[in-house]
């Protein structure tokens, strides 16, 4: 059984997170800067079968795509020529960066760690791979 992983894109870092096998549970995965991200992504292939990626496509409140968008249109292209068998999906992001602050600010996090931005990019994974999961059937 594979995984399906989640992508969030942005200029300088990836945010990643993860099914279990069962795909029920989203996962923070990590936040890799973007210098790093083909092999890490090339690693983590070789240890865990990916049967899906899932993108976020950065759109607006109109449901225009922000200027976010060419990073995660360069990504795809660079997805689709490395991973040729892997699946990928893309799914509105819009609104997982103030989710994830929201969810940091619940769960306690103190301000001098919700400043890293780097957490806040794994948990935007996350939870842009609950919604995904949540409304659609594999």
């Amino acid at each position: 059984m594979g995984r399906i992983l989640a992508i969030d894109v942005g200029q300088k870092r990836i945010g990643l997170a993860v099914t279990d096998p069962l795909k029920i549970i989203a996962t923070e995965l990590a936040t890799i800067h973007i210098s790093e991200i083909w092999k890490f992504l090339e690693d983590y292939s070789k240890k865990e079968t990916i049967e899906l990626v899932v993108v976020g496509m950065p759109k607006q409140m109109n449901n225009e795509f922000s200027e976010s968008k060419r990073f995660v249109d360069d990504f795809i292209k660079n997805w689709d020529k490395k991973f040729p068998n892997i699946p990928l999906k893309t799914y509105d992001e819009r609104f997982t960066s103030k989710m994830a602050q929201r969810a940091m600010i619940d769960g306690g996090m103190k301000k001098k760690d919700r400043q890293d931005k780097s957490k806040l990019d794994s948990i935007s994974a996350t939870i842009l791979l609950q919604d995904f999961l949540k409304f659609n059937s594999l």
